[in-house]
């Protein structure tokens, strides 16, 4: 099965190894807050992408020195990490400052005070809790966590990194979502997806070219139109007046104005100028055939 957009991004999140052990506690911290379940009785990591499963052993081995009481089975479609040892979590709390009697979990900022453990920080947020729209249909990128505190706090690390995200809450998840392509491509290029984000450079510059020809289109389609419509106009006008008073009524230059649209009824204005001998500006000829659409011979007699 073919992967998600979505999907494609946190497996090249995945790719590279995390060096800097700050990094790998402050990409942890972010997964942590952003996963299913974080709290003193447990921990609990689920995931659909094969990447970003392979990556967690060796991240909290790095980060916190403990590996996962429980792994995922090796076929299943998603797969559960899990750590319920209470030395275990209390080493992952003591990493972050967190108090473990709090009934509410908050960001700890003097974790991710470099700019390299923030963009680590929201690459593990979105690994647990993000997902992205292919750019193709829209643009969408959103966080979604259970913890109110934590979405507030993740808001103000966005803006410190120089993004304004949305608000939301759906279906008890706070959300911190982006709509614009740009944003989408720069937060993507910060937290280690640039290939994701020339994928989405380029859906929206494809895009833009669908929509200015389709705006050609659709003018040149209305353009014609007009011209349509305004020949047809005049073809009534010189029969009215063939009817009526005859062609050499007119005077030279308006007859030879009618005999030239009479022979070409659907040429542009721009053509039937051309065509003209001697020839004439548009601007010139379109003032003889409105002329034509008033026409009456002095006198205002009739055949």
């Amino acid at each position: 099965m073919e992967k998600t957009f979505a999907q494609k991004v946190k497996s090249e999140l995945c790719e590279p190894r995390v060096e800097r052990k700050c990094c790998a506690v402050a990409e942890a911290y972010g997964i942590l807050l952003y996963c299913r379940s974080f709290s003193p009785r447990e921990i609990r990591i689920s995931t659909a992408c094969g990447e970003f499963a392979e990556r967690l052993p060796h991240l909290f081995k790095k980060a916190f020195g403990i590996g996962f009481d429980r792994l995922p089975e090796p076929d299943g479609a998603k797969r559960s990490f899990g750590i319920t040892r209470p030395e275990k979590i209390k080493i992952i709390y003591d990493a972050f400052g967190n108090d473990m009697e709090s009934p509410s979990l908050h960001i700890n900022f003097g974790v991710i005070e470099d700019p390299c453990c923030k963009a680590s920080f929201v690459r593990g947020a979105f690994l647990a809790g993000g997902s992205v729209t292919d750019p193709e249909k829209r643009y969408h990128l959103e966080l979604a966590t259970t913890h109110y505190s934590v979405s507030r706090e993740a808001y103000s690390v966005l803006l410190e990194m120089g993004f304004s995200p949305k608000e939301a809450e759906r279906k008890g998840n706070r959300l911190l979502y982006f709509k614009k392509s740009e944003h989408i491509e720069d937060l993507l290029t910060t937290i280690g997806a640039p290939i994701s984000a020339m994928d989405v450079m380029s859906a929206k510059i494809e895009k833009d070219m669908k929509n200015s020809i389709n705006r050609k289109v659709n003018c040149d389609s209305a353009n014609a139109d007009k011209v349509v419509a305004a020949a047809a106009e005049q073809m009534e006008a010189i029969r009215r007046i063939d009817r009526l008073y005859g062609i050499d009524s007119l005077p030279e230059k308006l007859q030879e104005a009618a005999l030239l649209r009479f022979a070409n009824p659907e040429a542009s204005l721009a053509d039937l100028a051309l065509l003209s001998c001697p020839q004439v500006s548009k601007s010139c000829l379109s003032h003889r055939l409105k002329k034509l659409l008033t026409y009456k011979p002095e006198g205002g007699t009739g055949r």
